[in-house]
């Protein structure tokens, strides 16, 4: 099983970077599948990859503490492919959605 992770500290307001966050991943061809306030969950349409290559993407949103002014943004990209290459579906979808999460920073 491939996955990628990252955290990202983030200044913006927790609700429109949510609605930020949803619209990248709606840009990127990704399909919706679980929302809450600090959740969001997306899968790759299939028929364009393998079902073992289809990516599914999560997305935590720890909003601002007392102790740190930023919000962190846990990005989780994983699927059932096994990453014999470094240059796999998934480590590619992950790419393209971190640049496009990084973007809204």
């Amino acid at each position: 099983m491939a996955r990628y992770t990252n955290t990202l500290p983030v200044s913006a307001a927790t609700a429109r970077l949510r609605d930020a966050i949803v619209s990248s991943l709606q840009a990127c061809g990704l399909n919706m599948v679980y929302e809450t306030s600090d959740y969001l969950m997306a899968k790759e349409q299939p028929g364009q990859v393998s079902l073992a290559q289809l990516t599914t993407i999560e997305v935590l949103i720890n909003p601002p503490t007392v102790a740190a002014d930023a919000a962190l943004v846990n990005l989780v990209v994983s699927n059932e492919e096994l990453p014999l290459h470094r240059n796999n579906h998934c480590e590619q979808v992950f790419s393209t959605i971190n640049e496009a999460i990084v973007a809204l920073v």
